[in-house]
């Protein structure tokens, strides 16, 4: 997505989060457990781009779970190895699946740094206010990353399946409308929100 449309999308999925506030009203989700959006509701956005930016939500609220299993170790928050070795892997997939591999770790990349983003805001966070420090730490190994490697599968098939709509010139607004939807119904907060913007720029991969 060129400059000038990114900063476009971006300014409408601030609106547009606040227009899906306003027509769900109560009946929306209360928490990204429920079982999501009302049926007619989940018709008007199933082909559009939610099936991605929903993926993208779900990607950056784990990483609350990544900053808590770092948060106070040694382990710090950029690793360039683990980086390296996720955009390798879908590098490899994507071309399984008939996709650019180049736009697909691009697409990733952003991930990364957007879950990043939202990890530094946590700390900054948990440094200002140690009563909201996290009382447990998640396994990384175990629980957290087979967490994230599952997102991974999904993000791979949603893109494959929605690169008619990525590629088409009306993507920028179409996904940010889809990440407006996501983050409300994800209860996005201000660093989360920030995450989704740094998650976006690749998805639109523009005409080939």
């Amino acid at each position: 997505m060129r400059p000038r449309r990114l900063r476009s999308a971006l300014t409408v999925l601030g609106a547009a989060a606040t227009a899906t506030a306003l027509a769900l009203g109560p009946a929306a989700p209360a928490t990204a457990g429920t079982h999501g959006p009302a049926p007619a509701a989940r018709a008007a956005t199933a082909h559009g781009l939610t099936p991605v930016t929903d993926l993208l939500a779900r990607r950056l609220l784990l990483a609350d779970k990544v900053a808590a299993a770092k948060y106070g170790t040694d382990t710090p928050i950029d690793d360039p190895v683990r980086e390296a070795q996720i955009l390798n892997d879908v590098r490899a997939r994507a071309s399984s699946l008939g996709l650019e591999p180049d736009a697909v770790a691009a697409v990733f990349r952003d991930q990364i740094e957007a879950n990043k983003l939202v990890q530094r805001a946590l700390y900054a966070r948990w440094d200002a206010h140690p009563a909201e420090r996290p009382t447990e730490r998640p396994d990384l190994a175990k629980e957290v990353r087979p967490a994230l490697d599952r997102i991974t599968t999904g993000l791979l098939a949603a893109l494959r399946d929605t690169e008619r709509v990525r590629t088409a010139p009306a993507c920028g607004p179409r996904l940010a409308t889809a990440a407006g939807w996501s983050a409300y119904t994800h209860r996005l907060d201000a660093p989360h929100l920030e995450g989704m913007g740094r998650a976006l720029p690749s998805v639109c991969a523009g005409p080939r």
